[in-house]
């Protein structure tokens, strides 16, 4: 079997932590941040998981990551 492609934009918006969890950066955070209050732009700056009805579907993108 050849080796798997890794899907190069997938890879940089995804890391692979120790335990096998996928983190991810969360949206809606570049533009138009007048209206959002403090509190939610400084949420957005966090990172978060991979929901686990997505975890098959990025994982699959990124098999070595």
């Amino acid at each position: 079997m050849p080796k798997i492609k890794t899907n190069r934009g997938a890879a940089k918006r995804f890391k692979t932590t120790g335990s096998g969890k996928i983190v991810r950066n969360k949206a809606f955070s570049s533009h138009i941040l007048t209206k959002k209050s403090t509190k939610r732009k400084r949420n957005l700056r966090k990172s978060g998981l991979v929901d686990s009805t997505n975890l098959k579907q990025v994982a699959k993108l990124i098999p070595y990551g």
